[in-house]
């Protein structure tokens, strides 16, 4: 069970290419309660965005990738598909600027209104290590 910590902000409302939705600002609107934070966050930053696919009704363990029925179906967890057993969306994004419990971002693909469940600096820590 968790708890969201805000909710996205977005002129996208339905769902359209990734693409397309990652070329525009979004807000990350947090509740007062977690202003505090977002302290030593800074306009340039790049964030992992945790959220909520709260619109997909189902889950897909075979889907074609990007939704293009020309490509040959992959399992789900090779994909970025939404249509996951558990409805988590994951994107990094770049900070543009914060004011007070709002966080402008580039790069972010989830719909208006999604809720938020995470906030995290993205780091060396995010790749794997060489073999």
């Amino acid at each position: 069970m968790f708890r969201s910590i805000g909710y996205v902000r977005s002129r996208f409302s339905e769902w359209t290419e990734a693409d397309v939705m990652r070329q525009e600002e979004s807000e990350l609107v947090l509740e007062p309660e977690f202003v505090e934070g977002l302290e030593g966050l800074q306009p340039g930053d790049i964030l992992m965005v945790i959220y909520v696919l709260d619109r997909v009704k189902e889950a897909r363990l075979k889907v074609h990738p990007r939704g293009d029925p020309t490509k040959p179906m992959k399992g789900v967890f090779a994909t970025r598909s939404q249509y996951r057993p558990n409805p988590i969306g994951l994107t990094g994004v770049r900070v543009v600027a914060i004011e007070g419990n709002v966080v402008r971002v580039r790069g972010l693909d989830a719909l208006d209104g999604s809720p938020i469940l995470d906030l995290k600096i993205a780091s060396d820590l995010d790749r794997p290590p060489d073999p």
